[in-house]
């Protein structure tokens, strides 16, 4: 078996595959693949390292491996499943395969802080495949979510997550363009919106072009989307509600577009740069 990876990991890396959804290197995502095919548990790759492989299922692992080098699709559409803090997720091309860091701040507690009694509505906005809401029903159990999204196709992915994890009495599916359609007012508000700039765009790796583009694309300075959501945010928060926004790379961006918000920066696995946080009063009524 562990041959077999190495092999694996040995061919895509040599066909200059890109990483990103949910692996970091050529071996991570040979394994994932062989042990997905080969319905092995993904997370116990020791106990079957020196697993005898037979011929037929050699095959099966090479048809695979050829499919994600040719296709340059990530490998979670592949397997039709991705993974947020040890939580399952289906997802598939009608939605980005979910990977923010929000999720780790919402299973850490980082937010918390923020939070309270009065903590009760929740809105994950470009909920995309639902997952961060479903981490967020799960992480507070007495909170309601509102998962918004403004592609209908990406909240069909999103229902089959809700009901996947047993939500739908307390995960609100929402078509909305931003937050014209939703209302709140809102005690939290998560979201990890479109935000790759222009030039950023026009350099992604096939897999990440093989993404929804309305899911990714934030314009020249990668701000168009996160300018309208800051303008219309207060109107939804209600006293004492913050909005926890993933920007990725764009600090710099952000930092100019908005010089004067009071943004506190969440540390996470990628560092200080990838995640804020804006209580409503920082916000300009």
């Amino acid at each position: 078996m562990l041959e077999l990876i190495e092999a694996g990991a040995r061919r895509l890396a040599d066909a200059g595959v890109a990483f990103g959804h949910g692996t970091a290197n050529a071996f991570d995502e040979a394994a994932w693949l062989v042990l997905w095919k080969l319905g092995l548990p993904l997370g116990e790759l020791d106990a079957v390292a020196q697993r005898a492989v037979n011929p037929a299922e050699r095959a099966q692992v090479a048809t695979l491996l050829e499919q994600r080098i040719a296709s340059r699709k990530p490998a979670a559409y592949l397997t039709h499943e991705a993974w947020l803090q040890g939580v399952p997720f289906y997802v598939d091309e009608r939605a980005i395969v979910p990977r923010s860091f929000i999720a780790e701040l919402l299973a850490d507690g980082t937010v918390d802080p923020w939070l309270g009694e009065h903590t009760r509505q929740v809105l994950d906005l470009c909920t995309g495949n639902g997952s961060l809401a479903v981490l967020a029903a799960m992480a507070w159990p007495d909170v309601k979510v509102d998962a918004a999204d403004l592609l209908p196709e990406a909240l069909e992915v999103a229902r089959i997550n809700v009901d996947r994890h047993g939500l739908q009495g307390r995960i609100r599916l929402l078509q909305s363009d931003g937050l014209a359609a939703v209302h709140g007012p809102y005690d939290l508000v998560l979201c990890n919106p479109p935000y790759v700039n222009a030039a950023g765009m026009a350099a992604l790796p096939a897999e990440y072009r093989a993404e929804p583009a309305l899911a990714l694309a934030g314009g020249p300075d990668g701000m168009d989307f996160i300018r309208r959501l800051l303008r219309e945010a207060p109107g939804r928060m209600a006293e004492g509600a913050v909005l926890v926004l993933e920007i990725g790379n764009e600090r710099a961006n952000f930092e100019a577009a908005f010089p004067s918000l009071e943004a506190v920066w969440l540390e996470t696995s990628a560092g200080e740069d990838q995640v804020l946080l804006l209580t409503r009063e920082a916000l300009p009524a």
